[in-house]
């Protein structure tokens, strides 16, 4: 079943732009939309706003930041896409991500330009959709387009889309104690990879699972597994977890599968090959002496090899 994740209608390719154009974006339709069901949302047109329209810009009264027309300063969209946000906030509910356009004054996730009264520029904020929807779904993975073109970016979303997906699946249906544990330890290598601090304040809270403390668990948890995962994983952190797993195989594998398992994982380190290439080999050698601690661990496969994430150097 195809993850939900919510997307601004442009990227879609619907013409929605306030000059009448949509700015589709293919690898978000064409690659991810094998795997991803799209939540299509222009929080300017479903205010009411035409199509084409007066462009708006986010402009600084005081100490608050408006929502302004940048020809007609008096028209004023603040309130209107703040009620917005508060009608739609349940059908997102269901959502594991949300893409956003950037620059946009209205779902823009950074450095959106902010005006001063005279049109002159004084700051950069968000866009006053997505940061509604940011402090309101903390935990959510959010990104925007521009940012997809950065492969450690990409890489990192996709794999918390993934993983928040497996987490509501879980918290869903009927979570346990046991299950908590459970996934916990499913996600272990994939923590470490990510922030290994991260991963330590994790365990104490998880031994502390309690029926009776369980609800409260659970929203901690979450926060801080999606904090811990928000990290991007570097060459040196993803080398570390791989010689933990290659430990699991010292007993198993001969003088010349060691050594060359060693020499693969050591390339990587020094950028000579992508992750895919000692992960596969990993993959390899675990399919030979299977370990079913192991063969749970998400970080083998956070997200489908199709999308082929691990791939670069």
């Amino acid at each position: 079943m195809a993850i939900r994740v919510g997307a601004s209608r442009c990227l879609l390719g619907d013409r929605v732009r306030f000059d009448g154009q949509h700015q589709r974006d293919r690898y978000v339709t064409d690659v991810l939309g094998k795997y991803f069901e799209f939540v299509a949302v222009c929080p300017e047109v479903e205010i009411g706003m035409s199509i084409p329209r007066a462009p708006i810009r986010l402009v600084r009264i005081g100490d608050t930041v408006r929502v302004r027309g940048v020809r007609d300063p008096s028209a004023d969209f603040t309130d209107d896409l703040d009620g917005h946000f508060a009608r739609v906030a349940d059908t997102l509910d269901g959502i594991s991500g949300y893409i956003l356009k950037r620059k946009s004054p209205s779902c823009g996730m950074e450095r959106v330009k902010i005006y001063d009264e005279d049109g002159v520029t004084v700051d950069y904020g968000r866009g006053r959709f997505a940061k509604a929807l940011m402090e309101a779904r903390p935990s959510l993975p959010v990104e925007e387009d521009g940012r997809l073109n950065d492969p450690r970016l990409r890489d990192n979303f996709i794999t918390r889309v993934f993983a928040y997906d497996r987490w509501r699946t879980f918290v869903l249906g009927e979570p346990t104690v046991s299950g908590l544990q459970a996934f916990h330890a499913q996600h272990k290598m994939l923590l470490l990879a990510h922030n290994q601090a991260g991963y330590r304040r994790l365990g104490p809270l998880v031994a502390a699972a309690r029926a009776h403390n369980l609800p409260e668990t659970l929203c901690s948890y979450e926060k801080g597994f999606m904090e811990t995962l928000k990290r991007k994983a570097s060459a040196r952190s993803h080398t570390n977890v791989l010689q933990h797993l290659a430990g699991h195989l010292k007993h198993d594998l001969n003088d010349g599968d060691r050594a060359e398992l060693g020499d693969i994982i050591g390339r990587y380190c020094d950028e000579f090959v992508p992750l895919v290439v000692p992960l596969t080999l990993l993959r390899h050698h675990f399919r030979r002496h299977p370990k079913p601690w192991v063969a749970g661990q998400v970080y083998l496969e956070p997200h489908p090899h199709e999308l082929m994430l691990h791939n670069r150097v």
